[in-house]
């Protein structure tokens, strides 16, 4: 029924696919980049948050007050809604963010409350000032599907961009808003059989875990809730979620510099449609050190053990853009063939040189604040001094792979 009330426009941009030459001549398939770090606040976050803070605008008027606990990135996307909804925003931040993710937030307008050693922490300072605020509405960073839902209109983009099914989906994960909004968006638009690969940094990958932990380390295909007990030496507690019924990880440290990736635990509702999904998701876990790497790649710099003879490694045609560890790790199957192979598995391995170049895969670029020049810089240092070992050590769906390094 139409009520006759306009619907507010969409806040966040549609970003570009395009189209990698020079990733796909390293896999020998078709590459496609998502873009997301060209949104207003240079992360996909802005979709499902901006949809979120139109909703409290709507409900509560201009007097809402959004209220979000943050280690950068949503918390941006939180502060660039409000300022363009001319409502107030506050951001809660870990004491150790940056000093340049702090200016850009208040480039934005969004008062800032440092507090909390860890993330968690810091979540709890927020939930207790939103209800002595009259007007707080608390705005979550990534468990809402709310946010699953704005996040999913990439996949509505991507349908209208690519000529045809992807055969597979690649991003990073964390909390889980982000494969959410893809596992919501292959749904809206009949992609439920198109693989999804997650991919984590070892170390901050509580998405894996509990993928792990609720299909018996992923030998079995129909999901069982385990003991609640876990072993003393395990990285992570369990919580049984009823209303999902999964049993959740949280991680008793996170040790992994991919910040952005550093949740404690998965969205449970996430975590039930990942483990009901017809087309599946594959979960990878690489080192920091992988994504160090590719995040250089992807910059244009060249590996300091380059030869000029070396035409995979020539990279005066590669994209020349800075990304985050948590965005580097979903481009690091791109950068490594062999890598690829054993993600997509023997049936893949088994095509023909021709019929591979036939397949095409998408690449979510999901932006983020936390990088710099600096960084990349200290990432050359950290992945020299990783050389020795001639593989990177990686988990692909509960198997211990070495893969080599060129």
């Amino acid at each position: 029924m139409n009520t006759g009330k306009a619907q507010p426009e969409d806040l966040w941009t549609e970003t570009p696919l395009v189209y990698s030459n020079h990733i796909s001549d390293i896999i020998g398939c078709s590459a496609y980049l998502k873009l997301e770090n060209l949104q207003l606040s240079q992360s996909f976050k802005y979709r499902g948050i901006s949809k979120f803070a139109q909703q409290c605008r709507e409900k509560h008027g201009p007097s809402v007050h959004l209220m979000i606990a943050s280690g950068g990135n949503a918390g941006l996307a939180a502060a660039v809604a409000g300022r363009v909804l001319g409502v107030k925003c506050t951001v809660f931040l870990p004491m150790d963010v940056s000093t340049d993710t702090q200016q850009a937030l208040r480039k934005q307008g969004a008062e800032l409350i440092m507090i909390g050693e860890v993330y968690s922490e810091t979540l709890v300072a927020l939930r207790d000032a939103v209800k002595k605020d009259i007007n707080g509405v608390l705005v979550p960073a990534y468990d809402s599907p709310v946010l699953w839902d704005g996040h999913s209109s990439m996949v509505t983009e991507i349908q209208r961009q690519l000529p045809i099914q992807p055969d597979a989906i690649f991003c990073s994960v964390g909390g889980g808003g982000l494969i959410g909004g893809i596992m919501q968006g292959c749904k809206n638009v009949g992609w439920d059989e198109v693989p999804i690969v997650a991919l984590e940094t070892t170390g901050s990958n509580c998405f894996y875990n509990a993928i792990a932990i609720n299909t018996q380390n992923f030998t079995s295909k129909v999901p069982s809730i385990p003991s609640i007990k876990a072993e003393d030496s395990s990285p992570y507690t369990i919580e049984i979620i009823d209303k999902d019924n999964v049993a959740i990880p949280y991680m008793k440290e996170l040790k992994s510099r991919a910040a952005s990736l550093g949740a404690s635990s998965p969205a449970s509702g996430v975590v039930r449609m990942a483990l009901d999904r017809a087309g599946g998701v594959r979960c990878v876990c690489i080192p920091d050190e992988m994504a160090m790497y590719t995040a250089r790649l992807f910059a244009g710099e060249s590996p300091h053990d380059a030869k000029v003879a070396d035409v995979r490694i020539i990279l005066l045609d590669d994209h020349k853009m800075l990304t985050e560890l948590a965005c580097s790790t979903t481009l690091t199957p791109g950068y490594n063939h062999e890598f690829l192979l054993h993600i997509l598995g023997p049936k893949f391995s088994a095509l023909s040189v021709e019929e591979r170049k036939k397949k095409r895969f998408v690449f979510v670029v999901c932006g983020g604040i936390k990088i710099s020049f600096d960084d990349i810089k200290e990432f050359e240092e950290i992945v020299a001094a990783a050389q020795a070992e001639g593989y990177w050590s990686v988990q692909i769906d509960g198997k211990d792979i070495q893969v080599p390094k060129r």
